[in-house]
């Protein structure tokens, strides 16, 4: 009988080591895969887009064309080199449709005028500034840039979500903008015209990137201001594609 009952333990013995050793290796199975590199979320990793062939447009007036500053240091051509540098193996082709001067109404005519394949992945638009500076009917900038909007979402295959607003830089914190007799009533105006962008972009679901405060820090630093005393300075455009480029870049993801 002790025979029996010694066998009994025994078998039952063996049995409980099996299934230990078994859990024990099931853990450290598991802790090897959970530990695996290739499964951790590393937040100092960059994200990368899709290598290819991306296509810019930029919208706009001299904040977009450059004026003052060297062809490479507007913002465009920047935007489009830094995101090159993130993307060795991809190619960016910009395209600009901007002047000097240009109201809503200038920059609708051009476009009608070019007529643009709608193949853009990605369009940027920063226009208002002349409407502003020369007087023009608050209404007519509230009746052109919603057009303009739409005209740019078509640009940008009819995708919403690859457009980018920029609000319009303060002229005002500039030599030039001080030596006009009202300053504040610059900033007010501009502040207006750009609220209204925002409140559409909003309403379409568009991207706005407000870069108007580094402008505004022009009377403080100087280096901010192009040497014409008036547009801003490469500087000032980096810091532009400083708050620009992420939002791109997830556009193009």
């Amino acid at each position: 009988m002790k025979n029996i009952l010694s066998l009994t333990l025994l078998y039952f013995s063996l049995i409980m080591s099996c299934s230990s050793s078994e859990e024990k290796f099931q853990i450290s199975d598991s802790e090897i895969i959970t530990n695996d590199p290739e499964t951790i979320d590393d937040p100092t990793v960059t994200p990368t887009i899709p290598s290819g062939n991306y296509k810019i447009l930029a919208l706009g007036d001299s904040y977009t064309i450059g004026e003052s500053v060297c062809d490479t240091c507007r913002f465009p051509e920047q935007l489009k080199d830094s995101l090159a540098l993130k993307l060795e193996e991809s190619t960016f082709n910009l395209d600009i449709i901007a002047r000097t001067g240009w109201t809503t109404t200038n920059l609708i005519n051009a476009i009608n005028n070019e007529n643009p394949a709608n193949e853009y992945d990605l369009v940027t638009l920063l226009i208002g500034v002349n409407n502003q500076y020369q007087q023009k009917p608050f209404s007519l900038y509230t009746s052109e840039f919603p057009q303009l909007l739409d005209k740019a979402i078509a640009l940008a295959k009819g995708d919403k979500t690859n457009v980018i607003v920029i609000s319009i830089p303060d002229y005002a914190y500039t030599p030039y903008g001080q030596s006009t007799s009202d300053p504040t009533k610059i900033s007010n105006e501009l502040n207006t015209y750009n609220d209204f962008a925002e409140n559409v972009s909003n309403q379409k679901e568009v991207s706005f990137i407000y870069i108007t405060d580094i402008t505004r820090q022009g009377l403080n630093n100087p280096e901010l201001v192009a040497s014409d005393g008036l547009h801003p300075s490469k500087l000032a455009y980096t810091k532009f594609v400083e708050l620009i480029r992420p939002i791109a870049m997830e556009k193009l993801e």
